[in-house]
């Protein structure tokens, strides 16, 4: 998982094909040391492929909006008006800082 993080950071970064230096320079500047085997297979998996692009066009048809309240949804689909809803005032009681028998500094 390391590997491809390396990879997608060096893709977002502009760099269209990272190659083997560029994910162990990426890795081993947070301390971690890249396994070469992975990072070849990696690299053969994905030679030739816009992972940027692929990524975004499938990001395309995720929906993104909000769900629509079942009652409210269902009376707009029949044309009437979803009532509006009466705000309620609550008194917000303010607690005592209580003890409780013990302190976080002592």
């Amino acid at each position: 998982m390391k590997v491809v993080a390396a990879y997608l950071l060096a893709a977002l970064g502009g760099n269209a094909a990272p190659g083997e230096a560029d994910i162990k320079k990426i890795l081993s500047s947070v301390g971690v040391e890249a396994d070469a085997e992975r990072v070849q297979k990696l690299l053969s998996e994905l030679e030739g492929k816009d992972v940027i692009a692929a990524g975004i066009s499938k990001l395309a048809s995720v929906p993104s909006g909000g769900a629509v309240a079942a009652s409210g949804g269902a009376a707009a689909a029949a044309g009437g008006a979803a009532p509006a809803e009466e705000k309620k005032e609550e008194k917000v009681e303010e607690e005592e800082d209580e003890d409780m028998g013990f302190s976080l500094f002592d």
